[in-house]
């Protein structure tokens, strides 16, 4: 079995690290920068613990080649003396770390693409503005509208999960998307791609399995992307996801694909670049191109065999959702007539893959091979203890001297077969065979 080690292009280094040379001081002494050097020390460290009831600042208006999420979510892992310092300053305390993280190759490339999305912008007239601004009334059905209505985060949790199918381990099915909105959303694209044929204007695939789609932050979308991640899908991924940084999604990569005639036909076995994957089908019609699920892996793990409870196959519904970790191994059976269209949101968390380096045996909370080894390790102490205990059990019963268990060879028992259980079974005859000659 082998598979990419990620579905596409985009991947980010958003992490930032602990330590730092230099930083914004909330209060005096700044010089005409804004920053002084100081030392490196725990003082200026991000924790890698987050103060979870602190309520970051809101950084949408402040223009940066970050994400605005990413600055509300890193803001949780400010240390003490900088959680209550101006905005501004811990906007520039954040993004200096971000920048000195951030190799010059990677800076190169990111000051790149916003310019190439900035001229996209600029000359691209939308067909439909309204889809370029999160309006949940004209976006979503009703149900899953009113699963996030509850004031307390008890209820609406409660209220989110249930709406949720669970057909398998770890995928979660919902209806989500008005098909009113399916219908703007596929003529946006059409009327986009139309737009570059007609310009002749340069374009970015998805990805780097599939030819045939565009990427929608691109195009002006990103700022209702994260305003849907912020507002909904982080809400789901807190309550399901939270063990590979739902709790903390700062960052996406937004587009849709395509298949079909004329179109990418499959998609290969593979995980995806993100935390948490959300894909929505946004139609037409079409026969084919189920999802297919083999179990989520850590790296280590990335090429074992799957499990029978983790094979599943899940048919695509226009309007109808599946979320579920970018760990999740999967696949898209042949689109065998028609055409489908997928609107997919890889959701990242620049705050976990920080934390993943610094943390041992990180993936056994959501890797199934890690699970299953550790099932398997935990019986089998259990089944040696068991052992032990019975064959105590058989000596004092028996007044032997105390001592290891005999070989089978020395009670008749083939040794090429020999094993504890065999073993066990043998010997427990013997008191029966004691008691027949008695008789």
């Amino acid at each position: 079995m082998t598979m990419p080690a990620n579905g596409g292009a985009d991947r980010r280094t958003d992490s930032a690290p602990t330590a730092l040379s230099s930083t914004p001081i909330p209060a005096g002494n700044m010089d005409a920068n804004g920053t002084v050097p100081v030392p490196v020390n725990s003082n200026y460290r991000l924790r890698l613990s987050p103060k979870k009831d602190h309520k970051p600042e809101n950084y949408e208006d402040l223009r940066s080649e970050f994400s605005p999420l990413l600055f509300s979510s890193m803001e949780r892992h400010l240390p003490p003396n900088l959680l209550n310092a101006p905005r501004e300053a811990k906007f520039k305390h954040m993004r200096d770390i971000l920048r000195r993280y951030s190799n010059e190759g990677e800076r190169s490339r990111v000051k790149k693409h916003s310019i190439y999305r900035e001229r996209i912008i600029s000359s691209y007239q939308p067909l439909y503005r309204e889809l370029y601004e999160l309006n949940p009334s004209s976006f979503f059905v009703p149900s899953f509208i009113n699963a996030f209505m509850a004031n307390d985060d008890v209820s609406r949790n409660q209220s989110i999960r249930n709406i949720m199918s669970e057909p398998v381990p770890g995928v979660f099915t919902f209806d989500m998307l008005h098909s009113d909105f399916c219908a703007k959303m596929l003529a946006e694209v059409e009327n986009y791609e139309k737009w570059i044929l007609e310009t002749k204007s340069a374009t970015i695939r998805p990805n780097t399995m599939n030819k045939f789609g565009v990427v929608l932050d691109d195009f002006g979308m990103e700022p209702m992307l994260e305003k849907l991640i912020q507002d909904f899908i982080g809400h789901i991924s807190k309550i399901f996801f939270a063990d590979v940084g739902g709790y903390a999604l700062d960052s996406h990569h937004g587009f849709v694909v395509e298949y079909g005639f004329d179109r990418d036909v499959e998609l290969g076995f593979h995980v995806d670049d993100s935390e948490v994957t959300l894909n929505v089908c946004l139609g037409k019609l079409f026969a084919g191109g189920e999802l297919f699920f083999r179990g989520v892996r850590c790296e280590k793990h990335m090429h074992t065999e799957s499990q029978p409870e983790e094979i599943f196959e899940y048919s695509h519904v226009p309007g109808h959702a599946v979320i579920h970790r970018g760990r999740h191994r999967h696949g898209a059976r042949p689109t065998t007539a028609g055409n489908r269209v997928n609107l997919l949101i890889w959701c990242r968390s620049a705050v976990f893959r920080e934390m993943r380096k610094h943390m041992k045996e990180f993936t056994t909370g959501w890797c199934g091979e890690c699970q299953r080894e550790n099932r398997e390790k935990l019986e089998q102490a259990v089944a040696a203890k068991k052992e032990a205990l019975v064959w105590n059990g058989i000596v004092e019963k028996n007044h032997l001297p105390p001592a290891s268990p005999p070989s089978a060879a020395a009670i008749g028992h083939p040794p090429a077969t020999t094993t504890m259980h065999s073993f066990l079974l043998v010997v427990g005859t013997i008191p029966r065979i004691k008691r027949g000659k008695e008789e």
